[in-house]
């Protein structure tokens, strides 16, 4: 596969990645390419923010979830229509699982695609010691693939001085941004849904966008893009004959953390999606025979989730008749008695879990997670395993007792119910890691044995 392709990295978290990976990709789109853009790690965030704010097309790209063959795969799938691809990096770009592992880093993945590489250097209060950073980078590992550098909040003097030095370290001298915090994008922005907040954030990246058509090489930067290599996808694995299902996915602006390519594995799998709103309908769509009810806030709108009783009441006369339903973590919230909301209020919710949902004051068993089950249940055989991701401040007074998790670091607890057609727990699920579980989900949906 001939994919003209980048990624943006940088030495540390707070570099300003998603910045001027937002920028070029407006830039880029402003120009006329298509773009495919994709997020490394396991964030819903970034890519939400791609589509919705920026624009363009956006995946995910993770080494814990997937295996190199399956990472090109994923990676094939969705930049095949695209002129170009930007990818972002996450944390420093050697950062991997452990404190002293690259093991499904930023680093990883480039190799995995054979992209080339941009370091961002926020060069704040450094002029010369920026290239120290750059060298540093460049020399880790003899095989980085640093191709390219682009300085964050350096002046256009010192650029000037330092990019013949850049050049002799055998670099591309990309370009640099200067300092500009209006301009900046935070990380507070990153989970804002109202139509206000996407247009201030549009108009936003317009000026970046007019900002770096002055201080970036474009040409320099679309070259390096089209000298990575020739990418060898592998074959696809075979779709087993599935019946047609039509699957009711919640997605409104409480529950908006949905993986495109789980989407993209249900519709492979047979699966017509129909999307509803927990929020503003009052019933699930006509022919509902599955339920996937994912993350999100809806703790940001639990009274207005809980005003909407006949949706409450639909969705628990589904699932008590034995509609299969998948919970992820804010929609696993839903299900409860009660949901609390950001001030400790609690508010009246589905009524499937018989707990109550309510706010802690820090993250809990934040990270990557196997989850294996503990028993058959009915999508899972004992023992089947799958790849999972949890980050909530919300915490449950039954999480579910049904899967053993395991993050890498070795620390283990138990989660997720599984009642009779329900899976409902905090971890979000990466379903191509193993799709066997959804397999079963959909012909249970079509009420195959």
């Amino acid at each position: 596969m001939h994919s003209p392709r980048i990624l943006f990295a940088a030495p540390a978290s707070g570099s300003g990645k998603t910045t001027i990976a937002c920028g070029i990709l407006r830039t880029l789109k402003n120009r006329g390419k298509r773009i495919s853009a994709f997020k490394c790690g396991p964030d819903y965030i970034d890519p939400m923010f791609h589509e919705r704010v920026v624009g363009v097309k956006s995946g995910t790209l993770d080494l814990f979830f997937s295996d190199e063959a399956q990472l090109r795969r994923l990676y094939a799938q969705n930049a095949e229509e695209a002129d170009c691809a930007v990818i972002e990096g996450v944390m420093g770009y050697y950062d991997g699982m452990s404190a002293a592992s690259d093991e499904a880093s930023t680093y990883a993945v480039a190799k995995a695609l054979r992209a080339p590489v941009v370091l961002i250097i926020d060069a704040r209060g450094q002029s010369l010691s920026a290239l120290a950073t750059l060298k540093g980078f460049l020399n880790y590992r003899s095989d980085s693939g640093i191709k390219g550098v682009l300085f964050n909040r350096m002046s256009e003097h010192v650029y000037k001085a330092l990019k013949p030095e850049v050049e002799a370290l055998g670099v591309v001298p990309i370009g640099f941004l200067p300092k500009s915090d209006d301009l900046m994008i935070e990380s507070r922005h990153l989970g804002l849904e109202t139509p206000n907040e996407i247009s201030d954030l549009s108009e936003k990246l317009d000026a970046l966008a007019a900002l770096l058509e002055q201080t970036l090489d474009f040409d320099a930067l679309e070259a390096l893009m089209g000298e990575a290599e020739e990418l060898k996808i592998p074959a696809e694995p075979d779709v087993p004959n599935m019946p047609k299902t039509v699957i009711a996915v919640a997605k409104d602006e409480a529950f908006c953390f949905l993986y495109r390519d789980n989407l993209a594995l249900l519709r492979r799998y047979g699966a017509e999606v129909r999307f509803f709103s927990p929020l503003h309908d009052t019933a699930l769509p006509k022919g509902t025979q599955g339920l996937i009810l994912p993350g999100g806030y809806p703790e940001l709108f639990a009274k207005q989730l809980s005003e909407n009783k006949a949706m409450r009441d639909s969705i628990r006369t589904a699932i008590e008749n034995g509609m299969p339903c998948l919970a992820e973590c804010g929609g696993f919230l839903y299900l409860h008695d009660t949901l609390s909301d950001m001030d400790g209020d609690p508010y009246p919710m589905c009524g499937v879990i018989r707990a109550d949902a309510y706010l802690t004051q820090k993250l809990s068993r934040f990270g990557y997670a196997t989850l294996s089950a503990k028993e058959n249940t009915a999508f899972f055989k004992a023992g089947e395993t799958i790849k999972a991701h949890e980050f909530h401040y919300f915490e449950s007074g039954d999480p579910g007792a049904a899967f053993s998790a395991v993050k890498p670091n070795g620390r283990e607890w138990t989660c997720i119910h599984a009642d009779g057609n329900l899976l409902a727990g905090f971890p979000h699920l990466f379903y191509e890691s193993d799709p066997k579980p959804i397999e079963r989900f959909l012909r249970g949906c079509a009420k195959e044995d």
